[in-house]
C-alpha cells in the first residue's frame, strides 16, 4: 500500500470533518447547508426532492425532513411542477440566497483561492477523478455541468442560446453552467 495515497485520503477526510464541525451555525445543520448549496448550483430541471436525494446520497426521509426544516425557516419554497403536479420544484428564497453568503464552505474556498493556479488545476483534476471513480463504483450519477453533457447542444435552431437534446428545452448561458441530474459526460 502506498502510504502517500492513504495520507491523501486522510487529508480529504480531515478537511471534510473541519467543514462539518463548522457547519453548525445560523441554526442549521451540515445537511441543511448541503441542500442550500445544491439548490444554488442545480439547474431548473434538477431542483426536486429526488434529485437532492440522489446527489447527496441520503434517504428520502432525511431529505423530506431537511426540506421541511428549510421551508419552515423560509429558506426555500416548494411549488408543484407545471406538467406533473406530483413533482415538487424546490427554489431558494431571497433569504436562502443571502444566507449562503455566510456558508462555512466559503472558508475552504478562500484557502483554495490562495493556491497557485497550476496546483488548483491539478487539485481539480485529481478530485474530479476521485469523485467520478467513487460514483461509478456506487452506480451513481455525476451531476455535472450542462455544458459538458452529451445532450448539450450549442448550435440548435431553438437554443437560447443553447439546447438540451434530452429534455428538449432551451438553455441560457447561466443554465449551461449549472449542474444537472440528467448529466452524462461526453
Amino acid at each position: 500500500m502506498d502510504k502517500r495515497e492513504l495520507y491523501i485520503a486522510n487529508l480529504t477526510e480531515r478537511i471534510g470533518r473541519l467543514l462539518t464541525a463548522e457547519s453548525h451555525i445560523e441554526g442549521l445543520q451540515p445537511v441543511h447547508w448541503e441542500v442550500l448549496r445544491y439548490l444554488q448550483m442545480a439547474n431548473k430541471f434538477s431542483r426536486t426532492p429526488i434529485a437532492i436525494t440522489n446527489y447527496l446520497g441520503l434517504t428520502k426521509g432525511t431529505v423530506s425532513q431537511t426540506l421541511a426544516t428549510l421551508n419552515a425557516k423560509k429558506l426555500i419554497t416548494k411549488t408543484p411542477d407545471k406538467f406533473d403536479r406530483r413533482v415538487k420544484r424546490i427554489s431558494l428564497t431571497n433569504l436562502g440566497n443571502s444566507l449562503l453568503s455566510k456558508d462555512p464552505l466559503l472558508r475552504t474556498q478562500r484557502a483554495v483561492s490562495k493556491l497557485p493556479e497550476h496546483i488548483k488545476e491539478n487539485l481539480l483534476e485529481g478530485l474530479e477523478s476521485i469523485l467520478i471513480h467513487q460514483l461509478n463504483e456506487r452506480d451513481r450519477r455525476p451531476f455535472g455541468q450542462c455544458q459538458y453533457c452529451i445532450y448539450f447542444q450549442d448550435s440548435h435552431p431553438q437554443g437560447d442560446p443553447f439546447f438540451c437534446g434530452l429534455l428538449e428545452e432551451k438553455l441560457s448561458t447561466q443554465d449551461s453552467l449549472l449542474i444537472c441530474a440528467e448529466q452524462q459526460y461526453k
